[in-house]
């Protein structure tokens, strides 16, 4: 590839899907080529969550906090997922940096195996204890008696939710963003169609309601998934699952279990941090619950092309690493965090000018719209930190140091966040402001934390 393409050719490439070095073409060059396909699927998948709890919310403020708190206990099992991703990425990136596509596949057989045995084991205890578990979180009755079919069907069908975001991760490594981009699309856009029609029906359908919405993310995600098998199995890319990968291999399954404990920790524990800010949310009423999850899937608007960014950090890293070039991964993750810093900055200052007409578009009472509004303003204060920690993180992430940022997470959501919002919106009685101030604080000190590790360089001597 030239080193001067224009950049309108770059992103028609890395569209297109042609397969790269990214070890040896130029460093931006390649995070041009990997960040498109990878912020494109993340757009989508922003658009989704917005569009979601768009049609959501005209079924009123219980079905929106139903969503809300069975989002809250899913990203438990999502940490899974999540986790075994971050080992997927760091290990398929590790051999595909070594030239090593064979065993790239086998390493992506045994990630399957273990993503779908996790997340049917997951699913199962989900489905069969869905009531309890919304009341566990602070449901309101009218909240348990509407959405605890809808959190029956989002349990029993999260083996394709799992299954979707882990391929997904396994592309990444490879350095085909593009199948991902395409599976979420594929899969999100299916999803996006069918909302309004299995929610308010038809003709002569009248819909199922919120029960509608979960019956749309588990079909949309299925065939998403089948379009990702598809394209392990049909032999058209460097990265491929033939027979001769079909074995079991214990000592590969002992490594993605001992990455992936680490990216597990990291998710879970933030996701834990999440759940308690929202049962700290449901103290102060449905209202405060549907405000904090409006306002947080609005924000998800922009973190994900910011994460779909950063993620090209994994990639770069974890295939230089294997190449042996330790200083050009480095590098890559300092480009990666200035374009990072540079989008998030641009969000914030959006953020604080349009706040009240962005959460408008999304709910009609006035108390809800306000709490949006406030968490808005309030939580993009952190961004321009926040954009240069997420790309630290996924450096480790993909050196396959995924306990560097567990640890990180425990000290400041699990020590810090969590006592410092309770006071707060508690003891205080700022009630969400003091939660949104405490999201905004707290990741951006974790941000600071993250660069200072990353600079001790230990990261590249993790074994993936």
């Amino acid at each position: 590839m030239k080193k001067r393409m224009p950049l309108w050719k770059l992103i028609g490439a890395s569209i297109r899907g042609e397969e790269q070095d990214y070890t040896r073409i130029p460093i931006k060059t390649g995070i041009v080529l990997l960040a498109v396909p990878m912020i494109l699927e993340m757009i989508m998948e922003s658009l989704f969550a917005v569009v979601d709890i768009f049609f959501v919310g005209r079924l009123g403020e219980d079905a929106v906090a139903t969503v809300g708190l069975t989002e809250a206990v899913l990203t438990i099992i999502y940490s899974l997922g999540v986790g075994i991703s971050m080992a997927g990425t760091a290990m398929v990136a590790r051999r595909f940096g070594e030239k090593n596509y064979q065993r790239a596949g086998t390493v992506a057989f045994q990630l399957l195996l273990v993503g779908l045995l996790a997340s049917l084991a997951l699913g199962l205890g989900g489905f069969l204890y869905s009531r309890e578990i919304l009341g566990l979180m602070g449901a309101e009755t009218g909240v348990l008696e509407q959405g605890t079919s809808y959190t029956e069907i989002i349990f029993a069908g999260n083996t394709a939710i799992m299954l979707l975001f882990l391929i997904n991760g396994i592309f990444r490594g490879a350095g085909a963003p593009h199948l991902a981009m395409r599976a979420l699309w594929i899969s999100n856009g299916l999803n996006i169609l069918l909302d309004p029609l299995l929610i308010f029906g038809v003709g002569s359908f009248e819909g199922l309601g919120l029960v509608g919405a979960a019956w749309a993310t588990t079909i949309g995600r299925s065939v998403g998934v089948l379009y990702q098998v598809y394209h392990l199995v049909n032999g058209k890319h460097r990265l491929v699952i033939g027979r001769q990968n079909l074995k079991v291999r214990w000592l590969t399954l002992k490594k993605i279990i001992r990455i992936s404990i680490g990216g597990m920790g990291q998710f879970l524990v933030d996701s834990a941090a999440w759940i308690v800010l929202t049962r700290i949310a449901a103290e102060f009423g449905s209202a405060a619950v549907a405000g904090y999850t409006i306002a947080f899937r609005i924000l998800l608007f922009s973190l994900m092309p910011a994460w779909g960014l950063s993620a090209a950090a994994a990639t770069l890293v974890g295939q230089n690493l294997g190449a042996g070039k330790a200083f050009r991964a480095e590098l890559s993750t300092y480009l990666t965090a200035r374009y990072n810093f540079i989008f998030l900055a641009s969000v914030t200052l959006i953020y604080l000018l349009f706040a009240d007409s962005l959460a408008g578009i999304f709910v009609q009472g006035e108390e809800v719209r306000t709490i949006a509004a406030t968490g808005l303003k309030v939580t993009v204060l952190g961004y321009i930190f926040y954009a240069v920690g997420m790309v630290m993180v996924q450096a480790f992430n993909g050196a396959g140091d995924t306990r560097t940022p567990a640890y990180i997470n425990v000290g400041v959501f699990w020590l810090l966040e969590i006592p410092m919002a309770y006071v707060l919106a508690v003891t205080f009685d700022l009630e969400t402001l003091g939660i949104f101030s405490t999201i905004a604080f707290c990741h951006s000190l974790h941000a600071l934390i993250a660069l200072w590790f990353f600079r001790k360089g230990r990261w590249k001597f993790a074994k993936a």
